[in-house]
Order: structure tokens, then C-alpha cells, then sequence
């Protein structure tokens, strides 16, 4: 049986990847690995993470383009950088506080 983990980081958090270019804004938490068997096995056994651990949905944006990202806690830093996200759909979701942070439009959505 999986054991779920409190998450590390919370919805509106902004969150840069450890290896990869890319940053995004947490919009949903999994407190488990909860996509296909396909998706996990398509990552390279050599830096594919364990189940056991809170994943990310972040709406995510490299130097080149926007997209939903799908990510392991242990792959996830905080975003230091006080940098926006530009992403198109962060509006959708998001209400921009006066610190600069990210509070849901809806919090009774999750």
C-alpha cells in the first residue's frame, strides 16, 4: 500500500523544476502518483520518482511556451525569482495578491 505525504508545497505556490527549464504555478496536489502507468513508465527508469509522494499540477512555462505540467515533489524548488507566470490560463484560476502571490478565484473548487 502507498503511504501518502503531506505536501511540501500548496496551491499558488510558484515552483521551478530541479533538472528542467521550466517554472509554474501549483493549481491542483495529488497526495499520490494518480496518472497512467503508461505516463510513468515513459520516464527514464534512471530519473523516474517514486509513487509514494505528493505530485503537482502546475500550469507551467518555459522560455518558449506555455503548457500543463504534471510533477513529482522531488523535482519541484521554490521559484525564488518574484517573476510572474505569464502562463494564459493563470487568470482563469488565480486571483494576483497585493504580495505578489497567487490565491484561487474559487478556493471551494478543490
Amino acid at each position: 500500500m502507498i503511504k501518502a505525504r503531506t505536501a511540501k508545497f500548496q496551491i499558488g505556490q510558484i515552483v521551478r523544476h530541479r533538472v528542467y527549464s521550466f517554472r509554474g504555478v501549483v493549481f491542483d496536489i495529488d497526495p499520490v502518483f494518480n496518472n497512467t502507468e503508461e505516463w510513468w513508465l515513459s520516464i527514464p527508469e534512471e530519473v523516474r520518482p517514486h509513487k509514494d509522494q505528493p505530485f503537482y499540477h502546475l500550469l507551467a512555462e518555459n522560455s518558449d511556451s506555455e503548457y500543463v505540467a504534471y510533477v513529482s515533489e522531488q523535482n519541484l524548488v521554490p521559484d525564488e525569482s518574484g517573476e510572474p507566470i505569464r502562463h494564459s490560463q493563470v487568470a482563469e484560476i488565480f486571483v494576483k495578491d497585493k504580495s505578489g502571490g497567487y490565491r484561487q478565484r474559487n478556493p471551494s473548487l478543490n
